[in-house]
């Protein structure tokens, strides 16, 4: 089970800059040890100010490669696109020089996608991943784990040999595609990041005993994981 480390913060901009040091300690590991570095992101409102203060910290860039956790399966030019948010908030200044890989492929459907998106993340990023950056929502989701997702089992498969999955369910809106359990869990460095009282009250659900189909989330909270887990959190 994860050993869980968590840290609350009086402020977004406090967290922000504390998770833009972590993080980029993470990424300065990898590259000190590997000669390069891979972060997954996840998209929504929350971290577009950590993405602000991360670009602005100096990391060889040009040794780091960008990927995001899930991505809604729409072209970066809609609004809703994950990536679309990572290039305008992330990727400018000094971290304009990191490679991004974005997930969607321009297939009609994430089911077509996947085999080709294998093949792209086996080239482009390194793996295991050297820090991962997860959301939460108020339905206890997180990267594309939905309750009732209709990959869901597929996904949280602690044994599954897939990097990435399909997916698709009634609070997702569009269709997604998402790594799944195995890939984050495997994680250099795992960060938990959410902001207000709304989702401390759901993070406290979902520590509680119960089913992980209801709470996708615990599965990364109660996952098989040797590392721990940071939970940050402000209001």
């Amino acid at each position: 089970m994860s050993v869980l480390n968590r840290q609350n913060f009086d402020t977004k901009e406090q967290l922000a800059l504390s998770l833009a040091d972590e993080t980029c300690n993470a990424l300065c590991s990898g590259i000190e040890e590997n000669g390069r570095a891979s972060l997954a992101v996840s998209g929504g409102s929350t971290p577009a100010l950590f993405f602000a203060k991360l670009s602005e910290r100096e990391i060889d860039w040009s040794k780091v490669t960008v990927t995001l956790v899930d991505e809604r399966w729409v072209d970066e030019a809609d609004p809703r696109s994950n990536a679309r948010l990572v290039k305008e908030k992330l990727l400018n200044g000094l971290a304009g020089a990191a490679t991004f890989v974005p997930l969607f492929t321009g297939d009609e459907t994430p089911e077509e996608g996947t085999l080709a998106l294998e093949d792209r993340l086996a080239a482009s990023v390194s793996f295991p991943l050297d820090a991962v950056i997860l959301g939460m929502g108020t339905d206890g989701h997180t990267a594309s784990f939905f309750p009732g997702g209709d990959q869901l089992d597929v996904a949280l498969d602690s044994n599954g040999s897939s990097t990435v999955v399909a997916m698709r369910a009634d609070g997702a809106g569009e269709p997604r595609i998402t790594f799944t359990l195995p890939v984050l869990l495997a994680a250099n460095h795992l960060v938990l990041h959410i902001e207000g009282n709304d989702k401390q009250d759901v993070l406290a659900k979902a520590l509680e005993e119960g089913p992980v189909e209801d709470m996708p989330i615990r599965a990364v909270l109660k996952g098989l994981r040797t590392k721990p887990t940071h939970i940050v959190w402000a209001p």
